[in-house]
């Protein structure tokens, strides 16, 4: 009877490490196949925030090809003046979608690419006659889109980099109002090429958000942000560098400055995530205190709502 027992316990314990080996070769290759990116970094539980279904920025609401014109709508605000350049930039955006859509779709027959945009109400912005049926013109030079062409990456270097340090560049504000905050689009200025790459990528300017805003900068630079464990949270990775990031919304009845608790969760959460760099990102006005954090952890930015438009500011948009 004990022989048995030895004998049953011996293929139990065989079983276990063969499917203990099995399961850790499944994870070795799966790792090799992400290296590089941030689900693969341990650093992203959920999808691409910015994940582009055929590698366009503006956002498509619609496309189909009716008689010879191939129509896009995009899903972009504009703005209640005419812009001619955004629009320009939307038929160009709409061409490039029409040429990755012809991989699956027939356009043999389109002669013209015709643009829609906006929200609510959406009209033409404008159209483009093809050299001939179903030809599509050369592919463009990247567009006003990214700003990697005509912008300084505030986020590039180092953050522990003297000549970038934010805590030098920003003030905080010492004098916190007592009532309640005022929407930030009120209290920011964007230059014209911002604001028409951020309508074009499917931001609105009139709504601006502190984090919002700034995850929609990261992306226009090129990063791949993604969401992190918790509500709120988020790690951007460009060119091998992860930055993790925490963002805190103001709403209506709230204390107008960041508080001690949340400083606290991401100075901790930072600190497990496994990140080369941290940011906080709030519509709230910062406490002095966040001065000496950045000076003793110069791998920790805070961006909060007296230091966004200089943030804007420091980027020297071309």
């Amino acid at each position: 009877m004990d022989i048995v027992a030895i004998v049953l316990a011996l293929v139990v314990v065989v079983g276990v490490v063969a499917y203990l080996f099995s399961t850790r070769k499944q994870k070795m290759k799966a790792a090799e196949a992400q290296t590089g990116t941030a689900a693969g970094l341990g650093l992203s539980t959920s999808r691409d925030l910015f994940e582009a279904e055929t590698g366009h920025r503006a956002p498509v609401a619609e496309f189909h090809v009716k008689g010879d014109e191939a129509i896009v709508t995009f899903d972009v605000p504009l703005p209640e003046d005419e812009d001619e350049v955004l629009h320009d930039l939307l038929v160009d955006e709409a061409v490039e979608v029409v040429r990755e859509k012809r991989h699956t779709l027939p356009i043999a027959d389109v002669e013209v690419i015709v643009a829609f945009a906006g929200r609510g109400e959406v009209r033409e912005v404008g159209r483009t006659k093809l050299p001939s049926a179903g030809e599509l013109p050369p592919p463009l030079a990247p567009t006003g889109l990214g700003l990697g062409k005509v912008a300084r990456d505030p986020f590039a270097s180092p953050f522990e980099d003297g000549a970038d340090d934010h805590s030098v560049l920003y003030e905080t504000k010492v004098d916190v109002p007592g009532d309640r905050l005022p929407p930030l689009s009120k209290e920011v200025r964007l230059p014209q090429g911002l604001e028409r790459g951020l309508r074009a990528a499917g931001y609105d300017p009139d709504e601006t958000e502190g984090p919002q805003f700034v995850l929609t900068l990261l992306r226009m630079f090129g990063y791949q942000v993604t969401e992190h464990s918790a509500p709120g949270s988020y790690v951007a990775l460009k060119d091998g560098v992860s930055t993790y990031i925490l963002t805190d919304a103001y709403e209506e009845g709230d204390h107008p400055e960041l508080g001690d608790p949340v400083i606290r969760r991401f100075l901790a959460d930072f600190g497990s995530s496994g990140a080369d760099r941290g940011m906080l990102i709030s519509d709230k006005y910062s406490p002095f205190s966040i001065y000496e954090i950045e000076r003793h952890q110069p791998k920790i930015r805070f961006i909060t709502r007296e230091r966004i438009q200089r943030f804007i500011d420091s980027m020297a948009l071309g």
